[in-house]
């Protein structure tokens, strides 16, 4: 029987799982000690636009890096934009500047899922937090997307002219053979699909060139790491944009193999005992084997880090509301909106969840004792950066086994859109919460 099946023919089940009230970081216990001592956590969230998934992944993240040793935060976001972030709360570069200054540099649509305040708000605690400390016990921030490929191409130049001109040439060489498609990916993409000739081989021969002199590259902290994550960045890029006008290649699979190739690259560097927060959509952090996705031949971080990590040091937890208001557009590349989010339909996670228990409340699963309820199919909602609430009702829910997908859960009852810097009118004004503690 498939998901789909499943989920047709699932009784509605009596709410009678214990669960934890929460309403300030105080209250997050229980999930820290289901944490114990796990090596990566990732924190979910339900939509790309709402200011209380970030809050409570802050306030989740803080309690990691201060009771639990955690080293570096990795996001759903460009490698290039957040290594600059990193750099900064780390005291390497950018020290005349605000945090907020260095977030309105993010110019890749959708901008606010990071350049928004309540990631500013993480930034300055991270910098506070790393003050003073020995360099090799800073805590990082870092980007695991895929998408960059002009901006790791010419930060890899940048480097490169002055620490290894061979390689430099190569990387040259590269830019020059991506040149014709004006930064553009889906011109790219186009031009594969018509058999023209690929950019493939320029980016494979910089990658052995660099990951070969990678120890000499030692003129700043990380710079090494920099340097060959730019190159993987190339290379990946380039054979995803090469398949996006496919219909046999999965964009969606090369995408998460790479956060998550990514993610195992920072945990080396880290060494032996490195701790890894992951900040990434539901989609991406909820094993995929347990929704319909698998039905579909996708996989997603979430399920790789079960798979390579061991499910001992890898701990999902999922985020869902009822309703509220969310960031998002209405289509790729439109105006950023504050818009509404209906409450939820009948029969899903967050419609019981809300029909059940007054305000905000945190699952914990025992997935080798599952309740029956979480081990049945739900529909879940899901929204991405490109939205429509009249959609609702026809789409934005995803077939899920609760309990085995996460972890755990956070579910909370009426959410807020985030605040982004770029909205206007008021992006430039400070909200009056923040930084946004509870």
């Amino acid at each position: 029987m498939t998901i789909e099946q499943t989920l047709k023919t699932a009784p509605l089940p009596t709410p009678k799982q214990k669960t934890y009230p929460i309403k300030n970081a105080g209250e997050l216990d229980p999930l820290l000690e289901r944490i114990g001592n796990a090596r990566c956590v990732m924190l979910g969230e339900a939509t790309h636009g709402t200011h209380e998934y970030y809050t409570w992944r802050m306030a989740i993240s803080k309690r990691l890096i201060e009771e639990k040793g955690f080293n570096f935060i990795a996001v759903e976001g460009d490698w290039p934009d957040c290594y600059r972030l990193n750099r900064y709360i780390k005291g390497y570069a950018d020290q005349d500047k605000k945090s907020h200054e260095l977030l309105r540099d993010f110019r890749r649509w959708p901008t606010w899922m990071w350049a928004n305040w309540e990631v500013d708000a993480l930034l300055n605690w991270l910098k506070l937090f790393n003050n003073g400390k020995p360099a090799n016990n800073r805590v990082g921030f870092y980007g695991l997307d895929v998408y960059s490929l002009w901006e790791s191409m010419d930060a890899l130049v940048g480097y490169l002219q002055t620490n290894d001109p061979k390689a430099a040439e190569l990387a040259k060489q590269a830019i020059r053979c991506f040149e014709p498609y004006e930064e553009d990916p889906h011109k790219y993409a186009r031009s594969q699909y018509s058999l023209e000739s690929s950019c493939r081989q320029e980016v494979i021969n910089l990658l052995a060139e660099i990951r070969k002199k990678s120890p000499v590259y030692d003129s700043d902290p990380e710079a090494a790491l920099n340097t060959e994550q730019n190159a993987h960045i190339a290379v990946n890029a380039e054979e995803y944009y090469s398949n996006m006008m496919s219909f046999n290649d999965n964009t969606w699979n090369l995408r998460d193999t790479h956060m998550m190739e990514t993610l195992q690259r920072l945990m080396q560097f880290h060494g032996p005992d490195a701790k890894a927060i992951v900040w990434e959509h539901n989609t991406h952090i909820g094993d995929a084997r347990y929704t319909d996705m698998q039905h579909h031949g996708m996989y997603n971080t979430g399920q790789l880090a079960r798979e390579q990590l061991g499910e001992k040091d890898t701990v999902l937890v999922g985020f869902g509301s009822y309703l509220g208001t969310v960031i998002a557009g209405k289509e790729w590349g439109a105006p950023m909106e504050v818009m509404p989010v209906p409450a939820a339909r009948g029969g899903s996670v967050e419609e019981l969840m809300h029909r059940t228990y007054a305000g905000n409340r945190m699952l914990i699963f025992d997935r080798k004792h599952p309740q029956k309820r979480w081990n049945e199919v739900w529909p879940h909602r899901a929204v991405g950066v490109v939205y429509n609430p009249l959609h609702e009702k026809h789409g934005n829910y995803v077939p899920t086994i609760l309990g085995s997908r996460y972890d755990a859960f956070l579910f909370i009852d009426e959410t807020t859109a985030l605040h982004p810097l770029h909205i206007q009118p008021d992006g430039h004004l400070v909200p009056e919460t923040y930084p946004f503690n509870f």
